[in-house]
């Protein structure tokens, strides 16, 4: 089983328009709303194939809740975790030409409890896990250096981690 680890889950609109003209009003051809993040489009797409995966994901506020109901209704396994944040929502704009303009919330800062929290949550449910994939942006105000701290940790307790992330975050993870 892979065991997944989204530090900065969201809920992803997407809204179908003819042409994005900056100051107008724009009428929706259509719109989806679906669960985001990296390491939970790594669970759906493992579930979506048939592999055993497990999604550890934070959530908050009232779109936190929407995030968690989503993936329930997909038939996803995961373990949540309540954080005092919200989680963050964001907006993608297609155009039929394939033209896609993305607009990413931040996400909310996590705690050094709330980490601390996730960190434990992973190692409880990682007894059955193969692999624990830890990927995604970080919210802000979390230290650049929490995937390098959990990598040494979850190795340490025996489990393969892989990380996916980008910039300072990764150069870190690649270190550990």
């Amino acid at each position: 089983m892979i065991l997944t680890l989204t530090l900065n889950p969201s809920l992803d609109r997407t809204i179908e328009i003819a042409s994005l003209d900056r100051g107008a009003v724009i009428r929706a051809a259509a719109a989806r709303l679906d669960p985001g993040g990296k390491g939970v489009n790594v669970s759906r797409a493992l579930l979506a194939n048939a592999v055993a995966s497990r999604a550890v994901v934070p959530f908050g506020g009232d779109e936190g809740r929407q995030l968690v109901r989503l993936l329930a209704l997909e038939g996803l396994d995961m373990v949540t975790v309540p954080v005092t944040g919200t989680t963050r929502s964001n907006v993608t704009l297609a155009e039929p030409d394939g033209t896609i303009t993305k607009i990413n919330e931040p996400g909310t800062a996590l705690s050094p409890g709330e980490l601390d929290t996730i960190a434990d949550t992973v190692l409880a449910a990682a007894h059955e896990a193969d692999w624990v994939v830890a990927s995604g942006s970080l919210p802000p105000e979390v230290p650049a250096d929490v995937y390098a701290r959990l990598c040494r940790r979850f190795a340490g307790a025996g489990i393969h981690v892989a990380v996916d992330t980008s910039g300072p975050a990764l150069a870190s993870a690649l270190a550990a």
